[in-house]
């Protein structure tokens, strides 16, 4: 079954960026190049299992300790507690 398929099944609506129109998407692409040079491309995955725990710990550096420049140089955990700071 094509990943297509399994998307369609559990009702899922896949939106493709037109090929050769990157900067289309381009926070997506800009993100998929840094956990490609920063994390595919630089570790070897010994299982399923190991290749979750790297990624995992990829996601939660990006996430909650690196700083963004889009986001005021803060992690964009802090960011986002900042921010519902200034709603309440």
């Amino acid at each position: 079954m094509s990943t297509a398929a399994k998307a369609y099944d559990r009702g899922v609506q896949l939106d493709f960026t037109r090929t050769g129109k990157p900067a289309a998407n381009s926070h997506i692409e800009s993100f998929n190049g840094h956990l490609r040079d920063e994390c595919l491309n630089v570790q070897q995955f010994l299982s399923l299992d190991d290749a979750r725990a790297k990624l995992d710990a990829w996601r939660r550096e990006y996430n909650e300790h690196r700083t963004h420049s889009s986001f005021g140089h803060l992690p964009p955990c802090e960011f986002v507690l900042q921010r519902q700071g200034q709603r309440t």
